[in-house]
């Protein structure tokens, strides 16, 4: 079989809408986007899958195979699988995914062009193992993801869409595992007392940092170079986050000793709310065992300890 087992790191920029406006206007919505989870009110008939689709479409694209595949963030839908082009991926609820087969030829396969096996490679933070490939009724290999065979859908005209959401009740979008994609409920809210690494920020001192950030369990607080203030942006997604939590947003009146310019908060994407400093988005380090440990100071050039005024350390 021919799908590649590796992953490779893609790095995703994420573009958040800000609660405050002195991080940047609110640039990023496209003015004419459809809802990502809006369905299509019929099946499209026979007579309406037709072939001329355009260079840009998902359809001229598939004859290429999936290449990286990646994961990115959908309001509506959440994790939402697509391909090295940023095309959306789809499943059809007609077909079988034990034993995996495809029931969409013909016509079916001009409007939901099918993706070929070959060359796919698992999205950073995404199940190798979930990969395989079907070998369809013409002899031709297809993609399968958690069995189910994969597809693109011809009226997406480019990156990001989401067109093929719903039609007939039977199309839907990949999540990374392979089955739909659809956005998790949001986390309970941790009990009253239950640590204060949301509910606090303050400064510590490190003999080699200096004063610099900490939350309320003393854990430092780091900011990611690849990220960007104006506008507001955090380019860490995926299995960066695993590593990387997000630190959540703090009351200005728990952050003792903090500039308050550019104090804000980052409604992410993937639902989380994230606290910026200086118009930065922060974190911590999962590789912090414990209060005062620095073990993500400098990590790959790019990840530093955060001064009282929102600035990089760099030096330690």
């Amino acid at each position: 079989m021919g799908i590649k087992r590796g992953t490779t790191l893609a790095a995703v920029a994420v573009v958040v809408a800000l609660t405050a406006t002195a991080c940047g206007g609110d640039d990023t919505k496209a003015a004419d986007a459809k809802p990502a989870g809006a369905a299509a009110a019929a099946p499209a008939a026979a007579g309406d899958y037709g072939s001329d689709y355009g260079a840009g479409s998902a359809a001229g694209a598939s004859a290429k195979g999936a290449g990286q595949l990646a994961i990115a963030q959908n309001e509506q839908l959440g994790s939402v699988l697509a391909d090295s082009a940023g095309f959306t991926l789809y499943r059809f609820d007609k077909d079988t995914a034990k034993p995996p087969k495809s029931n969409c030829e013909g016509d079916c396969a001009k409007t939901w062009p099918v993706v070929p096996a070959g060359d796919a490679t698992a999205a950073a933070g995404m199940d190798p193992s979930v990969l395989g490939e079907v070998v369809r009724s013409d002899g031709s290999k297809q993609l399968t993801v958690g069995g189910w065979p994969v597809y693109r859908y011809s009226k997406d005209t480019k990156a990001g869409e989401t067109n093929g959401q719903g039609v007939g009740g039977t199309w839907f979008a990949l999540a990374p595992d392979g089955k739909k994609a659809a956005k998790a409920a949001a986390a309970p809210a941790a009990p009253a007392g239950a640590g204060q690494a949301a509910g606090a920020l303050t400064v510590a001192k490190d003999p080699k940092l200096g004063e610099h950030i900490v939350d309320g369990n003393g854990m430092t607080v780091y900011r990611f170079k690849k990220d960007t203030a104006w506008p507001m942006a955090s380019n860490c997604t995926g299995d960066c986050v695993a590593k990387w939590p997000v630190v959540p947003p703090v009351d200005k009146a728990n952050a003792k000793g903090i500039v308050e310019k550019g104090y804000s908060v980052l409604d992410r994407p993937d639902g989380m709310k994230q606290q910026a400093i200086d118009c930065w988005p922060v974190y911590t380090f999962t590789g912090d065992k414990k209060a005062g440990d620095i073990n993500g100071q400098g990590v790959g050039g790019t990840w530093y300890a955060v001064s009282p005024d929102g600035k990089l350390i760099t030096t330690s």
